[in-house]
């Protein structure tokens, strides 16, 4: 297929922007790969901060994209456990050394030699992309396409909340940002039966209430209510078991540092824009708080959050918020930009 042409979503050179939609060869599988046609890509803000230039991916240039589903068209020589057709997803390992202690675990977003899809190798914002058999993952039958370009980021949540933190039904937890991050957060606290606080500013409003219709129990816009006194009227002054944070916004997270209760965790989920931040570490050490950061996902996470999706427990539909074809890849990037929308998806191609 290397003769035919394809369009993807290209980051060519650092900085602000420095994108553009281009032609380039279709990809032929190696020995152990999958050719995936492309059905849908999730727009994540990881993509966002690459736009903008405050995400520093050290390939350039390269096709964007890495919260997909796609139809595998062609397989590799020494492929056995896909063929032509099968639905699947990918995790967004494309290589490892698998000579460290990192990769002996599987603990792959940990291997200090990582390419990730999207970052360093050719990602999803395009008609075809290739992937590892390794890490590819067939679709369950109830699961749409549209539904299986989520399972990225769950995937990351179900890390943060199952493998970062010991989640249990007894917790009160406070999650910091109502993006789409946050909302996973919220759909996986309430699959599981722990008490939910969201928080939020007025523009959030509506991801607030959406938030509440997924299963938050308090849902506080900080700009118009106290944080702090909804926290201990609904934890008995003691303040909560954890604090997930999706915002990345540290005046928020050095609010909320003190709520946690003596000895609770606090799991940084969201990125920031700046890699050196302002942190309340006084509160952190008075309060034995367990700060602990989240990357991304592992092998261990997907079947966890294929398995949420196919079950009905996350609100497919009503995370994505806005749909665009490639061709208007700008205007989706436009849109998250706006802030309005919750999950927003490129489609690549009809099935």
């Amino acid at each position: 297929m290397t003769t035919d042409k394809m369009l993807g979503v290209t980051k060519t050179a650092p900085g602000y922007d420095q994108m553009a939609l281009l032609e380039v060869d279709i990809p032929s599988p190696a020995a152990d790969e999958l050719l995936v046609k492309v059905a849908y890509t999730g727009i994540c803000g990881s993509d966002i901060h690459t736009f903008k230039g405050e995400y520093n991916n050290p390939t350039t240039p390269v096709i964007l994209g890495h919260e997909f589903s796609g139809q595998v068209v062609e397989v590799g020589a020494d492929v056995t456990k896909f063929v032509p057709n099968d639905r699947v997803t990918s995790q967004t390992t494309f290589y490892v050394c698998n000579e460290c202690e990192y990769c002996a675990k599987e603990q792959y977003n940990l291997c200090p030699h990582r390419k990730g899809i999207g970052t360093q190798q050719n990602g999803s914002m395009a008609n075809y992309l290739l992937v590892k058999e390794k890490y590819a993952h067939k679709l369950p039958d109830s699961l749409s396409y549209k539904g299986a370009a989520m399972t990225e980021p769950l995937a990351c949540c179900v890390h943060a909340m199952y493998q970062k933190s010991h989640l249990d039904l007894h917790d009160t937890i406070l999650i910091i940002g109502p993006g789409p991050i946050g909302l996973y957060l919220v759909q996986i606290a309430k699959e599981i039966g722990s008490k939910v606080i969201v928080t939020g500013i007025t523009r959030d409003e509506h991801r607030l209430a959406l938030a509440q219709k997924m299963g938050a129990d308090v849902i506080v816009n900080t700009e118009k209510e106290d944080l702090k006194e909804v926290v201990l009227q609904e934890t008995d002054e003691l303040g909560v078991d954890k604090i997930y944070d999706a915002s990345g916004a540290v005046g928020a997270i050095n609010y909320a540092l003190p709520l946690i209760r003596k000895g609770g965790e606090f799991i940084q989920v969201g990125l920031f824009k700046n890699k050196m931040n302002e942190l309340d570490l006084e509160t952190i050490i008075q309060r034995e708080i367990n700060y602990v950061g989240s990357r991304s996902q592992n092998p261990y996470d997907w079947p966890v959050a294929l398995h949420l999706l196919a079950k009905g427990s996350i609100h497919i539909d009503e995370m994505i918020t806005k749909e665009f074809v490639l061709a208007d890849w700008r205007k989706a990037f436009e849109s998250v930009m706006s802030g309005d929308e919750i999950k927003v998806m490129i489609k690549s191609n009809d099935f």
